[in-house]
């Protein structure tokens, strides 16, 4: 079964689509909000997202914008009410792959999921990652263990994320107000400082392989680098 993540605010809708969904084959968990979204997809390893565009919280079209910051080859559909050739642009600006209006027929809009499936590869997609070699240490972040030579480090579950975060822009830069709003929700002074913290237990972690390097990018972000694979 495709597993896909659906944000859907009206519950009528939202939970009629989600069991026509299933019986479909398209395993899934629906979110009211963007925000809670988010947060599913963030810990679940996902094939394919339909987003509704206008949401409570987070609209659709912040919440792809986080996604696609995360995995930006992860296919999106847009649903919406609106039939603004406006919203139709921004859709696809921001990388859909594909747009229908409400309301709309749940075959058609199964033939359209399917053919996106076709074209796309979902193998080694990167936010379906669970589990990331950095150096020498071998992270699992369903188990939020972190492993080198034998001796496992068992992670918090905000430390965990982070870390999975830095792996996924391994050698580049994760933005600081992203991570923010990723895992804290909200990118508050109180929130920055507790990252930093976070940060610093995690260098503290990964100290075994001195090839391995959390860098501060001013203004920017940090960057999880590993000298001989940069």
């Amino acid at each position: 079964m495709y597993k896909l993540l659906l944000a859907e605010d009206d519950p009528n809708l939202g939970k009629l689509l989600s069991e026509y969904l299933k019986v479909k084959g398209f395993e899934n968990d629906w979110a009211e909000d963007g925000k809670r979204a988010f947060e599913l997809f963030m810990k679940k390893p996902y094939d394919i997202c339909v987003f509704d565009v206008m949401m409570p919280i987070k609209d659709g079209f912040t919440l792809a914008k986080e996604v696609r910051a995360v995995n930006s080859s992860m296919p999106i559909v847009f649903l919406t009410a609106k039939s603004m050739k406006e919203d139709a642009i921004q859709g696809f600006n921001l990388g859909a792959d594909d747009y229908i209006s409400k309301p709309f027929n749940m075959e058609e809009l199964i033939l359209r999921l399917n053919a996106i499936l076709r074209r796309t590869k979902p193998d080694e997609n990167e936010a379906e990652k669970n589990e990331f070699t950095v150096g020498n240490y071998h992270f699992n972040y369903l188990l939020q263990i972190l492993e080198i030579n034998g001796n496992q480090q068992k992670l918090t579950s905000k430390e965990a994320d982070l870390l999975k975060l830095l792996c996924l822009h391994l050698n580049g830069v994760l933005d600081r107000t992203f991570a923010l709003n990723a895992i804290w929700h909200d990118d508050s002074y109180f929130n920055a400082r507790s990252m930093d913290v976070y940060i610093t237990k995690l260098r503290k972690y990964l100290r075994e392989d001195d090839r391995i390097e959390i860098i501060n990018v001013h203004g920017k972000g940090f960057k999880l680098i590993v000298k001989n694979e940069i």
